[in-house]
């Protein structure tokens, strides 16, 4: 199980916003929920599953501005591919809440 922090940025957009091009990355983030589970957060896109189900859905999304017709877009990605047990987001978030009571 790998947790995947990705950021989709396009480029050249008609202004500051970009919450419809989120909006977009979230639909297709629905049509894999079979495979895999997410999180949107203020600044990102938190995703879990099989690592090549997530590199699937990483280039899915990454390809949803250039679909909208944006002729840039730069993607962050983070990933955190843990093999010595099964480690979900949750279970990391649990883990240091642990140490806080």
């Amino acid at each position: 199980m790998a947790i995947v922090d990705v950021t989709v940025i396009p480029i050249g957009t008609e202004g500051p916003s970009v919450s419809k091009y989120v909006a977009d990355v979230q639909k297709i983030l629905d049509s894999y929920t079979d495979r895999i589970s997410y999180r949107l957060t203020p600044m990102s896109t938190l995703i879990e599953g099989d690592i090549k189900d997530l590199l699937e859905v990483v280039q899915a999304i990454h390809e949803a501005p250039f679909q909208a017709g944006i002729d840039r877009v730069a993607t962050n990605i983070r990933i955190d591919d843990r093999r010595d047990k099964k480690v979900k987001m949750d279970d990391k978030l649990d883990s240091v809440k642990k140490h806080l009571t």
